[in-house]
């Protein structure tokens, strides 16, 4: 049986009357229950697609579900919570008190305020004003205006920009806590270290296309995973003897060591052959593709932008399109 999605989209498409085209057929599926990372560069299209799926700005072309229902419809809204750009609050207000201007127009009950902020660790400065917050607290405080009606599914827009390291640790203690509490948590992100400690899947964005979906291990396969990487004297006996019984163009020598594009597994038996042959092995490891490397590779496709785009998705007045 097919899991259940939390957010699907199919060709979604936002063009601006500036002609810059935002996010370019779109199809993107988040599952009920996980923690969904949505990576890109800044200016990829990353918010201009929350603000879809927020309901905040229609597309052009295309459709999506979120939670349900069409993004902006009552049924959609009433099980999702969203935080998209910078949180916006009075400042003068205390963070409880701009905690009951949103319940107030969210229609909801001000039990839940304390909940809340018991949840983002804000109790103790819930009667201090926003003015005085962290940026860490102003962003927590951020959360809790979207968890205040208990959705079912949280969006969540870079939620550690701006954030030192400890305030970092938090949010990302957060959002897992948020997942345990069974929410489905889709957030974006272009700081590649957050989401590979964070999501169970990312999707990555480029130029407003979709040019990758999978676990952090996926996406490393895709690129070329894993390598297998030997020290041998002699070196050009180990070669040589290497290219014999594999494809030549799976032998690499880069620093004085051997690089082999391989599966792993074969490690033991690759041993055994070069030391069979009279070749000294003095190391022999599994190298693991950075994430980084990764991201560039598939965020630094070829493909031309149309004439419309101009080549990126920021132009003009158009704003938060990350």
């Amino acid at each position: 049986m097919a899991q259940a999605l939390a957010v699907e989209t199919h060709g979604l498409t936002k063009r601006y009357s500036t002609g810059v085209l935002a996010v370019d057929d779109l199809d993107l599926r988040v599952r009920t229950g996980e923690v969904y990372g949505f990576l890109g560069p800044n200016g990829a299209g990353k918010t201009t697609t929350l603000r879809l799926l927020s309901g905040l700005i229609h597309p052009t072309s295309g459709s999506a579900i979120v939670a349900g229902a069409v993004p902006g419809s009552p049924a959609s809204l009433a099980r999702l919570g969203a935080m998209v750009e910078t949180p916006a609050f009075y400042p003068y207000l205390s963070g409880r008190d701009n905690l009951r201007v949103v319940a107030r127009y969210a229609g909801v009950p001000k039990s839940r305020i304390d909940p809340v902020l018991k949840l983002v660790d804000l109790t103790d400065r819930a009667k201090h004003k926003f003015k005085t917050y962290s940026t860490g607290m102003k962003q927590r405080l951020g959360v809790a205006a979207a968890l205040l009606k208990g959705p079912d599914l949280l969006i969540l827009d870079e939620p550690t920009s701006g954030l030192d390291p400890q305030g970092t640790i938090e949010m990302r203690a957060l959002i897992k806590e948020l997942k345990q509490g069974g929410r489905t948590v889709l957030l974006s992100s272009h700081l590649l270290n957050e989401v590979e400690l964070t999501c169970d899947r990312v999707g990555v964005i480029a130029k407003g296309k979709l040019v990758a979906e999978g676990t952090v291990d996926e996406l490393r396969a895709r690129s070329g995973g894993r390598t297998l990487r030997i020290h041998a004297t002699p070196l050009e006996q180990a070669q040589r003897l290497l290219e014999s019984f594999l494809n030549p163009d799976q032998v690499r020598v880069i620093d004085g060591s051997l690089v082999l594009n391989v599966d792993p597994a074969q490690a033991a038996s690759i041993n055994r052959r070069l030391v069979a042959d009279g070749v000294d092995v003095s190391e022999l490891r599994v190298d693991e593709q950075s994430l980084e490397n990764v991201f560039l590779q598939l965020t630094e496709a070829p493909t031309q932008p149309t004439p419309a785009s101009g080549g990126g998705d920021r132009s003009g007045k158009v704003e938060g399109n990350k």
